[in-house]
């Protein structure tokens, strides 16, 4: 006999309010163990596809693990180092940017010539903030990332945390599996199902995504001859998530720094734009379609909302758990909505054969 539904929820309540307690005392202990699940749960298809391949389970977490050292070796040693570097330069060019932008103003606008204007002096308090604010940024992420994350993480624990949890990956879900409660099992199975769709879809999808995207934009203004194109494309790909406003402040930030650069080449110009309308195209029609669908049931703003409301109250390590939480919840508010619908409160007795009574059953 199953429980009751109060008491149900009484212990699904303790269980989450157990598991928030646990995130917000030891996010930091927990960070390492979150990264490496991170990145086993993204990469367990590849391992799948490579023991239908004819691997061994270890034989295909080794594989993965020894392409993921190498990617992970030839980023810190020929992009990152580029991409702080060009981050670094951009910041700094803001002040000279914005003269340049000022130049260019008064040109066509002699009254900005007045050093009272107030757009002037708006121009010149704008450079000095991006460029003040800019290099604080910057300086704090730098140092916010070495201090939160530190060498001995990423170097070590992450990636034998992530390695183990590969490996064992399938013989987890089963022993999750067999610990279901067996009422509610079924249910369980279903929704488990659904949010791993919507993480499939969304995280592995749209990170794809990112990358892929970032990547092409990177490359792409860089062979252009845009001076700062790694610093761009990685923006650009880093927000794509959110439906145009990744290609919108790229393109923007792109072309803004082509007109500084490219004055009077508008060829050059048209390409940097090209690029993006290129890039654009190729998201919206081939990416995002095959990779994320159509229907992944996680909204870029709930998205967002959850990702500031967790970073906020957990940290770091509730950044990491926001995604799975969000798709969680909108799974279950899906299911919930899908039990209203056929509930009796939301159709109704309209419709329902009335029971006869035995007056009316004898008069018949």
């Amino acid at each position: 006999m199953a429980l009751p539904v109060r008491q149900q929820l009484l212990y699904w309540g303790i269980a989450a309010a157990i598991f928030f307690i646990l995130l917000w005392a030891l996010g930091n202990v927990m960070l390492p163990f979150l990264v490496g699940g991170a990145i086993a749960y993204f990469l367990d298809p590849v391992a799948d596809r490579l023991e239908r391949a004819g691997l061994s389970r270890v034989g295909a977490t080794v594989t993965i693990s020894l392409v993921a050292i190498l990617t992970t070796v030839l980023l810190i040693l020929a992009i990152i180092p580029t991409l702080i570097q060009q981050l670094t330069g951009l910041i700094n060019a803001a002040p000279e940017i914005a003269q340049r932008l000022q130049a260019f103003l008064v040109e066509r606008f002699p009254e900005l010539s007045d050093s009272t204007s107030t757009m002037r002096q708006t121009l010149a308090q704008i450079a000095e903030t991006v460029q003040a604010k800019g290099g604080e940024l910057a300086n704090t992420l730098l140092t916010s990332a070495m201090s939160l994350v530190s060498a001995v993480i990423f170097i070590v624990v992450v990636p034998v945390v992530a390695f183990y949890l590969l490996l064992d990956w399938d013989h987890m879900v089963g022993r999750i599996d067999s610990l279901l409660p067996r009422d509610h099992a079924p249910t369980i199975r279903r929704l488990g199902r659904e949010i791993d769709t919507v993480l499939a879809g969304f995280v592995r999808g749209q990170l794809s995504v990112c990358l892929l995207l970032g990547s092409f934009y990177a490359i792409a203004l860089m062979i252009a001859g845009l001076q700062f194109g790694l610093v761009v494309g990685a923006i650009a790909g880093a927000i794509t998530f959110i439906p145009y406003v990744g290609s919108l402040v790229g393109g923007s930030l792109a072309i803004g720094l082509a007109l500084f650069q490219f004055w009077g080449d508008w060829v050059s110009i048209g390409i940097i734009a090209a690029i993006f309308a290129v890039g654009q195209f190729v998201e919206g029609n081939i990416l995002t379609p095959k990779l994320v669908g159509n229907s992944v049931g996680l909204h870029p703003v709930w998205l967002l909302f959850a990702l500031s409301a967790f970073g906020s109250v957990f940290g770091f390590a509730g950044m990491l758990v926001a995604v799975p939480v969000a798709a969680s919840i909108g799974v279950i508010t899906r299911f919930g909505i899908e039990k209203y619908h056929s509930s009796l409160l939301y159709q109704g007795t309209e419709g329902r054969i009335p029971h006869k009574s035995a007056k009316d059953e004898a008069a018949e």
